[in-house]
């Protein structure tokens, strides 16, 4: 049995709801419980539910810096795992600790913290569980200025060039995955930009940032989405736009997956 996850090798053929494709295609979100979509920029469930699945096991610590209205906090709950979860807005926070407690505990924990992942005592927040280190963390950052989620100048939507961006995305990274167990995973959850008529593959950019620390790259995974709140009954006029014009509808989002080897 591997030693990050809960697979049995020989109940392989057991697994049909775990995907091992490199193309997700998710109809529907999962909006049961206390997942909702509301939160602009949140990712659905599904995402945490399969990643969790494959490389973490029962009782093993998440951490998400970028934790937005905890859905992988709720979905590492709901699967038997420990989470703790870092945001900039004092107020976002407090909905999702409110939202948790509505789930089931399952004999876990899951907190929900205020603060600047760059800068977090992650180390104090890990000591007051009694643990060392986490073993998987989930970055959902945000996709550049796309969204701008609050006034804060510390968030990362608000930085001012794709330099600044990824200057910062990388303290996160540093400043967290320094308590991940070495071989052990992460993954990262992104989508690209369109500005200045040219796509900026912001994506492949996050990529490189984790590579450049010398992070295995162990999956490039394309996740489909559809309609989103910013382009929501504007389908046609984006279609229109992209056929009297020369580039294509974003329909699709990354999801890597990186190991920590060193």
């Amino acid at each position: 049995m591997p030693k990050y996850n809960d697979i049995n090798p020989a109940e392989w053929k057991s697994y049909d709801d775990i995907t091992t494709d490199s193309l997700w295609i998710i109809e529907k979100r999962d909006n049961s419980g206390a997942h909702n979509g509301d939160y602009h920029g949140n990712f659905v469930p599904q995402i945490p539910h399969q990643l969790f699945s494959r490389y973490t096991k029962r009782h093993d610590w998440i951490l998400d810096p970028f934790m937005g209205s905890g859905t992988s906090l709720i979905e590492a709950q709901r699967m038997e795992r420990n989470s703790i979860g870092i945001d900039l807005q004092e107020n976002v926070v407090g909905d999702v600790a409110a939202r948790i407690a509505t789930e089931p505990a399952n004999g876990c924990v899951a907190t929900a913290h205020t603060g600047d992942s760059r800068t977090a005592d992650i180390g104090q927040l890990l000591a007051a569980q009694g643990i060392e280190k986490v073993q998987f963390v989930i970055f959902h950052p945000p996709y550049w200025d796309i969204i701008h989620f609050s006034e804060d100048n510390n968030d990362l939507s608000n930085t001012a060039t794709l330099d600044d961006f990824l200057a910062s995305f990388g303290e996160v990274i540093d400043n967290t995955t320094q308590y991940l167990e070495k071989n052990r995973y992460c993954a990262c959850v992104i989508g690209d930009k369109y500005a200045d008529s040219q796509v900026i593959p912001l994506g492949f950019h996050c990529m490189n940032v984790f590579l450049e620390r010398g992070f295995l790259l162990k999956a490039i995974l394309v996740k489909n989405f559809g309609e989103t709140k910013g382009k929501g009954n504007q389908q046609g006029i984006w279609r229109y736009r992209a056929l009297t014009h020369d580039f294509y509808i974003f329909k699709h989002e990354y999801i890597f997956v990186f190991k920590k080897v060193k």
